[in-house]
């Protein structure tokens, strides 16, 4: 999932715009889609938690999938409080918390400790570890052992993984062997952004399309529960989509997905820069933060801050008596 500088963005690229598989039914091709109330979301009844079987059901009823990123205790609360039905914990961490310029540093141990974080702050999201880079590629072996850690360590429900070719799939398929959800992730994937050409819209020709659609088909046969498209044209998922069993989630790939997500900090503006264009920012909390902090650091250097109101109370015979322990 990306947050980056450099990806597709209003300045960049003009064109980018417990086990279980999903539903069957068709999707129908249209401009968008038609929420209707779920069997989860019915009125004056309390938030069931999020399963396979009920995200199957979101598909099958057309109702639009929320998703989104946390990274931590707060961030979860929100995301629960918002009532968002998945939440990935996402290597886009590297970018967003850690400060790194691409996912690829963010290793296993730095997942586990964000995702035991937001565990805690989850009651009814199905929460998805993300498999970062180097957790996964040099086997099947290593794939189930990286899944198993996020899991049980962590209380991942499922974990998603990049890519949709050969060995992706069989990766995807032993995690899913081992009784473990995986979500795929087919368009741009950061964690092999530099093999794709850098942080830009994928599958605009027909012969790129086309890989596109061969990916996601196999993770689909693989066992995948879900897949996520990214920044990929509108039209080709709109092509897709129809083929594609399992719930599709889109960042950048038009409306015609069967949910969106987003970066946290990209939807809440906890950024510096516009950030990717299909990002649609909700809040400009970056800018609440910076003058936040710097009417703080004015208070303390003009000696508004702390006042009297900020301070403890001491029984004055108490304090008489420790000026005489002071001398």
């Amino acid at each position: 999932m990306s947050s980056h500088p450099d990806s597709p963005s209003n300045t960049g690229d003009p064109g980018a715009g417990t086990s279980g598989r999903g539903g069957t039914s068709g999707h129908t091709a249209t401009s968008g889609r038609t929420g209707v109330v779920s069997p989860d979301r019915a009125p004056n009844t309390p938030r069931l938690p999020m399963t396979l079987p009920l995200l199957a059901e979101k598909k099958r009823l057309g109702d639009p999938i929320v998703m989104v990123t946390a990274y931590d205790y707060p961030s979860a609360r929100a995301a629960e409080a918002g009532g968002v039905d998945l939440v990935l914990v996402g290597d886009s961490a590297a970018t967003t918390i850690l400060g790194y310029n691409s996912t690829t540093p963010v290793d296993l141990d730095d997942m586990l400790v964000l995702a035991r974080a937001v565990r805690r702050g989850l009651k009814t999201a199905l929460m998805i570890g993300d498999l970062p880079f180097g957790s996964y590629e040099i086997s099947d072996e290593q794939a189930i052992a990286s899944a198993v850690r996020m899991v049980k360590e962590a209380g991942c429900d499922a974990v998603k993984l990049e890519g949709g070719g050969p060995a992706p799939a069989s990766r995807a398929r032993a995690i899913v062997g081992a009784g473990i959800p995986v979500m795929g992730h087919v368009g741009l994937t950061p964690q092999s952004s530099t093999a794709l050409g850098g942080w830009k819209a994928q599958g605009r020709t027909a012969k790129a399309a086309a890989r596109i659609a061969s990916e996601a088909m196999a993770l689909q046969g693989g066992g995948c529960f879900a897949l996520v498209f990214e920044a990929i044209p509108s039209a080709v998922t709109r092509e897709l989509m129809p083929h594609i069993e399992v719930p599709a989630i889109g960042i950048g790939a038009g409306p015609d997905t069967d949910g969106q997500v987003l970066v946290f900090h990209d939807l809440l503006g906890i950024r510096d820069g516009l950030g990717p264009r299909f990002v649609k920012r909700y809040a400009n909390i970056q800018q609440e933060m910076n003058a936040g902090v710097s009417a703080y650091a004015e208070d303390v250097r003009t000696g508004r801050y702390p006042g009297p109101e900020h301070g403890y109370s001491i029984d004055a015979g108490e304090l008489a008596e420790l000026h005489a322990l002071l001398g």
